[in-house]
């Protein structure tokens, strides 16, 4: 029976040589909010993923919505991910990186102008 999520049926041959082998990225850079931008366009002759990948990414995108649209497991993606950030072709930044907190002195400042309504 076929009807496994995306991603489950592919067999493990296939995935084998999708990651050339491999079954963890070099670094675990990839969670899976980690948002990645293409830097560059697909080349011809590129890996079919990997140039979805650059295609997908165009825009700041999560990895798991890119495994989603790849209908691969995370681990795999993240391992595509690797090879990609290593050829300077993404680039990748975790949400939390450009989310700063307001300056707590300017926080106070709104919390007595507040009070003072």
């Amino acid at each position: 029976m076929s009807g496994g999520r995306p991603g489950r049926d592919d067999s493990p041959d296939r995935l084998y040589t999708l990651t050339g082998g491999r079954s963890r990225a070099g670094s675990d850079a990839f969670d899976l909010v980690t948002l990645v931008v293409s830097e560059s366009d697909p080349v011809p002759g590129m890996q079919s993923e990997h140039a979805g990948i650059l295609r997908m990414c165009r825009f700041p995108t999560a990895v798991v919505e890119v495994a989603a649209g790849l209908g691969l497991p995370v681990s795999i993606t993240r391992i595509l991910l690797a090879d990609l950030h290593d050829t300077g072709r993404i680039s990748a930044r975790h949400p939390r990186d450009s989310y700063r907190l307001p300056d707590p002195d300017i926080l106070e400042q709104v919390l007595v102008g507040l009070r003072n309504l």
